[in-house]
């Protein structure tokens, strides 16, 4: 007996409309287990709500969202936060609870399970994977917009789950830890999730990503592998700015953008 393989996360003919102008206009698109998917596009493109809309935390004004073959709006609550796990843009919190406390509220879906057996190994292996061990005592009030932007990657990870949607993950992280956020996520796909990704750095999702969507103008222009993609014309016009595309001697590309004519 033959199984058809389904997509972790599914969107078909996706529209939102906010006062009556389209920020998301019939966009369909796949994410499979063991693939990280890398959304790029200018300013008020539709990136994040795309996300939202896919991730079930925003309705759209028509289409459908399935996840692993079902439609997300037959999802409880519980069992959809079991499923997939979120990161947002912006990492607030009042009350002055310690990273580990942090860490471990992601947990929260597993509570009362046979998973939570597991809570303590998780949290500690979220927070080596995040690099925040050494913060695990400090009070999340206390820490510089990196740090809390790592503590809520390392509560994304201790959900566990099979699906991971992060919106612009590495927008306050330094270099190294850019980086290593990336590659974690990367590997996390590996290991058989599926991860889709908002950033900005059009060179990093080419390193990153197994396909990247580029969305402008609430709609998908282009979907596919970095290098199918990301070319100097596709960027320039959907950027309104010349870009140039480097082939590196070690494989891969950058993006880079052209400065004639910026005088400062």
């Amino acid at each position: 007996m033959s199984s058809t393989r389904v997509p972790a996360v599914r969107g078909v003919d996706l529209t939102v409309e906010l006062g009556g102008k389209p920020v998301l206009d019939g966009v369909s698109i796949e994410v499979w287990a063991g693939e990280f998917l890398i959304i790029v596009g200018p300013n008020g493109a539709g990136k994040s709500t795309l996300l939202s809309v896919l991730a079930g935390d925003r309705e759209p004004t028509s289409g459908r969202v399935e996840l692993n073959g079902t439609s997300i709006r037959d999802h409880s609550v519980g069992r959809l936060s079991r499923q997939r796990s979120v990161l947002l843009q912006e990492h607030q919190m009042s009350f002055p609870f310690t990273v580990t406390e942090v860490v471990r509220m992601g947990r929260a879906p597993w509570r009362g399970t046979q998973a939570e057996d597991d809570d303590d190994r998780v949290i500690e292996r979220a927070l080596v994977a995040a690099d925040v061990a050494d913060l695990a005592p400090r009070k999340f009030t206390t820490l510089s917009g990196g740090e809390k932007a790592r503590t809520a990657y390392a509560r994304t990870l201790a959900h566990g789950t099979g699906v991971h949607f992060l919106d612009e993950p590495t927008a306050a992280l330094d270099i190294h830890h850019q980086e290593r956020l990336l590659s974690h996520a990367r590997r996390y796909a590996r290991s058989g999730a599926a991860v889709v990704a908002v950033l900005h750095d059009l060179s990093s999702a080419a390193a990153y990503a197994d396909r990247i969507a580029v969305v402008a103008n609430g709609k998908l222009r282009a979907l596919g592998t970095p290098t199918e993609v990301m070319t100097a014309e596709m960027l320039s016009e959907v950027y309104h700015h010349p870009v140039e595309v480097i082939d590196l001697p070690t494989g891969g590309i950058i993006v880079v953008p052209s400065r004639k004519g910026f005088h400062v």
